[in-house]
């Protein structure tokens, strides 16, 4: 369960750095455009706004990072980083998409439950 749980966590911080690319990097391009909806004047006027969101979205792979690299150690760090990733994807739900809880919500839950059955 604990290799479950690890690849879950590895497939968070993953989706967590795609989508600090896509925010950080990609937001005015066909890509970011695409993914996000976004007209071109949205993605202008919003380019700062998402540059600090990817940022926080690196902050939580770093977070997820550190849990896996101190392995067993880890354990209460990876549960933090996956209930703030739970928060956000709940949050970004209730606020903007359902499409954020199934990205970002539903992958933490999955890998929380793993985690406290490993």
């Amino acid at each position: 369960m604990s290799m479950a749980a690890n690849l879950v966590i590895i497939m968070v911080a993953l989706s967590h750095l795609y989508f600090l690319a896509l925010e950080m990097f990609l937001w005015d391009r066909p890509l970011g455009m695409k993914t996000f909806r976004l007209t071109p004047e949205k993605a202008r006027e919003t380019k700062a706004l998402a540059a600090n969101q990817g940022l926080y979205n690196g902050f939580l792979a770093a977070g997820l990072a550190w849990g896996l690299w101190l392995g067993a150690q880890g354990f209460q760090i990876k549960l933090f980083f996956l209930a703030c990733v739970l928060a956000a994807g709940v949050f970004g739900a209730l606020t903007v998409s359902r499409r954020i809880f199934f990205a970002q919500g539903l992958p933490a839950a999955l890998g929380i439950a793993l985690l406290l059955l490993a």
